[in-house]
């Protein structure tokens, strides 16, 4: 049964109690109350299980909830509701923004989520579910994952816009190029994350507005506050990476003009060098009729020319400017 991670009773008599057998499992879901079953997504014995237990499910549902790539939305279907969400990755050893997937079917008495990774806030469903504090209805799971994983996405963003924050001070200080890997890498970050969180927050915004009869009108409201939350969590995304782009473009402006002053300098010698070489190069030449050759002071006179060239050459290009 390592397809089958857990299940639990969530109503009835029974509401709270963990299911272990797997025949019992089997029972509950064919029963008319509501029972809660996680699956593993990519265990082998999972499409096959789902194919022989999950009869009352119609086989393009149960291909959405084993695809190996999935991206959020939520679909209404004649046998229930099918909602696929992203999580943040908080397991150990991995980038938050490789965001956990989690595939949930949902009708009136049956719930079944599957997911490749472990996601916290399912977890914390679990435990609630346990203590005793878990939700009674379709709604009230859903929502409560929702807001679950809504709190987990908010700080995270909150926790990437400090880093942002404090990378933007230092860029606008002292830009270096060593700068512009840290902006790639947190620009990668909102890229990944802003990816998944555009396509959820119209999947929950979908179910705030209309959704499924099985929504009470307060779990529409909640859902409308979780779809209020990831689009001020989008637009503050949007915002990070134009504020990124800015960061690095300023990096890049920074080692340009660097890079252009540097070209300058060598500029401005090799305008005051060139001349000088070129008389050093011409009185050089070993030919005779060279003047001065047989006069003891004429190498002192040519050196005193060159002094004098040069600084008439410094206040030349001061006076155009130049330097």
């Amino acid at each position: 049964m390592e397809h089958i991670e857990f299940a639990y009773c969530l109503n009835g008599p029974e509401a709270g109690q963990r299911i272990d057998h797997e025949d019992h499992i089997v029972a509950r879901l064919r029963a008319d109350e509501l029972a809660w079953v996680h699956l593993v997504a990519d265990h082998p014995e999972t499409d096959p299980w789902m194919e022989e237990v999950l009869d009352f499910v119609e086989a393009p549902t149960r291909a959405a909830l084993t695809a190996k790539s999935t991206r959020p939305r939520s679909s209404v279907q004649e046998d229930g509701l099918v909602v696929i969400l992203r999580g943040v990755n908080l397991n150990p050893g991995e980038e938050v923004e490789d965001m956990v997937s989690l595939r949930v079917f949902l009708n009136p008495a049956r719930i079944i989520t599957l997911s490749r990774r472990r996601l916290k806030s399912l977890t914390e469903m679990q435990e609630a579910v346990e203590a005793g504090e878990g939700p009674q209805s379709v709604g009230g799971f859903l929502t409560g994952v929702v807001e679950r994983m809504g709190g987990r996405i908010d700080e995270v963003l909150f926790e990437l816009a400090e880093r942002v924050d404090v990378l933007e001070d230092a860029v606008i200080a002292s830009p270096d190029p060593a700068q512009r890997s840290q902006v790639v890498d947190e620009r990668q970050e909102v890229i990944d994350l802003r990816r998944y969180l555009g396509p959820q927050r119209d999947a929950i915004g979908q179910l705030a507005s209309g959704g499924h009869p099985m929504l009470t009108k307060h779990d529409r409201r909640r859902l409308a506050e979780a779809h209020d939350r990831l689009v001020r969590g989008v637009e503050e995304l949007d915002a990070m990476r134009d504020r990124l782009i800015v960061l690095k473009d300023e990096i890049d402006s920074a080692v340009q003009d660097k890079l252009n002053r540097n070209l300058y300098l060598l500029s401005i010698l090799s305008a005051i060098f060139l001349p000088l070489g070129f008389l050093t190069g011409l009185m050089g030449i070993n030919l005779g009729g060279m003047p001065g050759a047989e006069s003891p002071w004429a190498f002192w006179a040519f050196t005193g020319g060159l002094v004098v060239v040069g600084i008439l050459q410094v206040w030349v290009l001061r006076r155009l400017r130049w330097i």
